[in-house]
């Protein structure tokens, strides 16, 4: 047993994590191809308009590919890792200041949808900062 500060790539802090990433990768996938193939709807449920709801599906896709890479070198670089749990802070952050805000004109249900995925965001940031631990 060592009391190294990094993940080691055959331990059990290797296993979860990259667990909670690939669960990441596959929440923000899903999020991702919803916002670029079904923006209209989107839209019209949520609010906003179809040049935001893309590009934050740009954004969502672009993210998930560093989380699959982040995943997938799990016990051998954290510092990717890290990365990903530092971008799921701000999400996490972002998304909340824009219910408050009110500046992509949500509808109710998408304040709640952002609120949600804030709560699901910080959660899995949580998760994967302790396993990084």
């Amino acid at each position: 047993m060592t009391s190294d500060a990094s993940v080691s790539s055959q331990g059990t802090g290797s296993s979860e994590l990259r667990m909670w990433l690939q669960i990441d990768a596959v929440v923000t996938g899903v999020n991702a191809l919803a916002y670029l193939v079904a923006a209209p709807l989107v839209v019209d449920l949520l609010g906003s308009t179809e040049g935001i709801v893309r590009g934050i599906g740009a954004f969502l896709l672009l993210f998930t590919l560093v989380v699959v890479a982040a995943a997938a070198r799990a016990g051998r670089t954290p510092g990717l890792a890290w990365a990903v749990v530092a971008g799921n802070a701000i999400w996490t952050v972002v998304s909340l200041a824009v219910v408050v805000m009110g500046s992509l004109e949500l509808t109710t249900a998408g304040s709640a949808w952002a609120v949600a995925q804030a709560v699901v965001v910080g959660g899995l940031a949580a998760l994967q900062l302790r396993a990084l631990r």
